[in-house]
């Protein structure tokens, strides 16, 4: 129980195991990718591109949840090791699309592999029903909180 009758309840608090577990999991994945030579937002953005081709600083920093300033120093450390390559001016506008390189790709098969073992250690003891259970709980969690994102002033009182 909190503290006087006060704040959340941290035993019994939804928000605070998720973030418990994302913390576990992120230094679970930092544990296997350093070896290679990466860390968690290296890796997530090698992923991105292998998957999304031509992705934009600002689009990498979104789905790899860093900053576009982290993002653009770490886009810069890339390029410079040969794991991408981005145009040196913008095709259309100021967006430099960035693609991953051989040594990109080699270098994302390795780390995937460490990834995917994690997320297997992670999924032990679950059955198929209950990982299925835990996306589409997840899922319906993350739609909920972002639907109530574009609700916020719209709701009828």
């Amino acid at each position: 129980m909190s503290q006087n009758g006060a704040g959340v309840d941290l035993d019994r608090s939804l928000g605070y195991l998720l973030k418990e577990a994302s913390s576990a999991l992120r230094a679970a994945m930092e544990e296997v990718l350093r070896p290679l030579g990466m860390n968690v937002t290296h890796y997530s953005c090698l992923e991105l591109l292998s998957q999304r081709p031509g992705l934009s600083n600002s689009e990498l920093a979104r789905g790899a949840f860093v900053t576009r300033q982290s993002m653009n120093v770490l886009l810069q450390t890339l390029e410079r090791d040969g794991y991408v390559t981005r145009p040196a001016q913008a095709p259309v506008g100021k967006v430099l699309p960035t693609r991953l390189t051989p040594r990109g790709r080699r270098s994302l098969e390795k780390a995937t592999v460490a990834v995917r073992s994690v997320e297997v250690r992670m999924l032990a003891g679950m059955s198929e029903a209950e990982q299925s259970d835990a996306f589409r709980i997840l899922r319906g969690m993350i739609r909920s909180l972002r639907d109530g994102d574009r609700d916020d002033g719209n709701a009828d009182a």
